[in-house]
């Protein structure tokens, strides 16, 4: 069974970087899936934040975090990164990794495999 950790969150300050892992476990090839991150903040709907494809070349992100996000991928390590700068207070969320075989999108439906989450808390 795929499965999927999220690690690296926690609480920092305005303007703060953090970089988010997700980890991927399974009798599957991590080279074979494509990566989505996606956030719920506080009282909200969970929404897109950006994706990697199997291969790691088409990194994408959302309009609200481009130029402060990246996605990036260790195909050696299981793992993708969502690297994120300058943080501001609408970053604070639970953040969501999700997997798809051989594919990725923007929409939560694309993905098969979720993990629990990591929570990131903005500070001011």
């Amino acid at each position: 069974q795929v499965r999927l950790l999220e690690s690296g969150g926690g609480l920092v300050q305005v303007g703060d970087s953090l970089r988010l892992s997700c980890l991927f476990s399974g009798p599957r090839t991590f080279s074979s899936y494509g990566v989505g991150w996606f956030r719920r903040p506080p009282g909200k709907e969970r929404e897109y934040v950006g994706h990697i494809s199997w291969n790691g070349d088409r990194p994408e992100c959302s309009d609200s975090v481009k130029g402060r996000f990246t996605i990036s991928r260790d195909n050696v390590k299981n793992t993708v990164y969502l690297q994120m700068n300058s943080l501001n207070l609408e970053d604070t969320a639970v953040y969501y990794c999700a997997a798809r075989f051989m594919g990725v999108g923007n929409r939560e439906v694309f993905y098969s495999v979720w993990g629990r989450g990591t929570h990131v808390t903005v500070s001011s």
